[in-house]
C-alpha cells in the first residue's frame, strides 16, 4: 500500500533515551507524529520523586500528545481510530502490543530492534552482543507480528563493535545509526518500494531481561568473560563483587577495570593482590586489574585511594 508522506499519521511508542534519538529523527525529516505512548511516570530514587519517561518529557516539549497507560486495551485502540493513525512506530517501549492494537492502523506496525536479526531476540540485544564479544552488530527494521521480535525484516544494516565499547557507548551509536536507517527505510516503504523478507528462525538466539543480580562477578570465570560483562552491565546495573570486612559482607562496585597482563598462578581465585601498582584480582584463567571501585553506602574513588582506607582489601577473596 503506497502513501503519501504528507499525509501520513503516526503514532510513536518508546521509552527511553534511547527512543528519543528515532523520535527526533522523524520529525526532522517531517514525518507527521499524532501522538505517543510511553510508560507511566516512575517513582525513582531516595526521595520517591515521580519520574516521567525522557520520550515523554521530549512530546511534552515538542507538542505531541501523549498517552500513558497501564495496558494497551480498548481504550488505546480508540484513540489511535480518533487520531486516525496510519502506522505505527516502536522503538524500546517495554509493553507488548496485542493483537487488536497490531491490526488498527491501515499500514500495521514497525519495530526498530538493535541487533542483526533472527539474532538475539529480546529485550537486550545491545548487552548480549557485548556479554557474546561480537565484533559485528547491526540494526533491523522490521513489520511487528504477534511473535517477540519475529516479524518480516524490511531492512538491515551492520555496524562495526571497538573491542572497548561500552553498553553506553554502543547503544548511542546505534540510536543515530538506527534513526538514519528508519527514515530510509520508511521512505522506500511507503512508496512500495519494500519487499519484507522472512526471518530463519532456524537461525534464531534469544537474550533475557537484565536483572541487578546479573552484575555479580563469578571469579571463577576467565577475566576477558567478565571485562565483557563490565562492558555490557555498564552504566546499569553495573559489575559487583563481594568482600568480607570485619565480619561484614559489603557490596563493592567495579566502576573501572581492564584486563591485567600477567601470569597468575600462584595466586588463589578470587584473591586481590597488587601487581606493576595495581590492585587486581585472580580469576580463573588471568586477573582484572581494577581502577575505581566504589564500597556500597560510599563515593567511587580510585583503587590506589580505596586501599590507603582499607588496607585489609589487599591478601581478600573476594566472592
Amino acid at each position: 500500500m503506497k502513501k503519501d508522506k504528507k499525509n501520513l499519521r503516526i503514532a510513536f511508542m518508546g521509552t527511553p533515551e534511547f527512543s528519543v534519538h528515532i523520535l527526533e529523527a522523524l520529525l526532522q525529516n517531517n514525518y507527521p507524529v499524532v501522538a505517543a505512548f510511553t510508560q507511566e511516570d516512575k517513582i525513582a530514587g531516595r526521595k520517591k520523586i515521580l519520574k516521567k519517561s525522557p520520550v515523554k518529557i521530549f512530546c511534552e516539549q515538542n507538542g505531541i500528545p501523549t498517552f500513558t497507560p497501564k495496558k494497551l486495551d480498548d481504550e488505546s485502540v480508540r484513540i489511535l481510530r480518533d487520531k486516525q493513525v496510519d502506522l505505527i512506530i516502536l522503538v524500546a517501549y517495554g509493553k507488548i502490543l496485542p493483537k487488536n492494537i497490531l491490526e488498527t492502523p491501515p499500514l500495521g506496525a514497525i519495530n526498530i530492534h538493535p541487533s542483526l536479526l533472527p539474532k538475539f531476540r529480546g529485550p537486550s540485544p545491545v548487552q548480549n552482543a557485548l556479554l557474546h564479544e561480537e565484533k559485528i552488530t547491526g540494526s533491523t527494521i522490521m513489520l511487528m507480528d504477534a511473535g517477540v521480535d519475529t516479524g518480516d525484516i524490511l531492512s538491515q544494516k551492520e555496524i562495526s563493535i571497538d573491542d572497548q565499547e561500552t553498553y553506553v557507548e554502543l547503544k548511542e551509536k546505534l540510536a543515530f545509526f538506527s534513526a538514519d536507517l528508519l527514515v530510509g527505510t520508511l521512505d522506500d516503504f511507503l512508496e512500495g518500494k519494500i519487499t519484507p523478507q522472512k526471518q530463519d528462525s532456524s537461525k534464531a538466539s534469544y537474550c533475557k531481561l537484565i536483572k541487578r543480580e546479573d552484575g555479580q562477578i563469578s571469579w571463577s570465570e576467565d577475566s576477558k568473560t567478565i571485562f565483557n560483562k563490565f562492558r555490557a552491565f555498564f552504566g546499569w546495573p553495573g559489575i559487583y563483587a563481594l568482600w568480607r570486612n570485619n565480619g561484614e559482607i559489603k557490596r563493592i562496585k567495579l566502576n573501572k577495570i581492564s584486563c591485567a597482563e600477567g601470569e597468575f598462578a600462584d595466586r588463589k581465585i578470587g584473591e586481590a593482590f597488587l601487581y606493576n601498582d595495581s590492585v587486581c584480582v585472580k580469576c580463573g584463567v588471568g586477573a582484572i586489574a581494577i581502577h575505581e571501585m566504589q564500597l556500597e553506602g560510599k563515593m567511587n574513588m580510585s583503587s590506589a585511594n580505596f586501599i590507603n582506607g582499607y588496607k585489609n582489601f589487599i591478601g581478600a577473596i573476594l566472592g
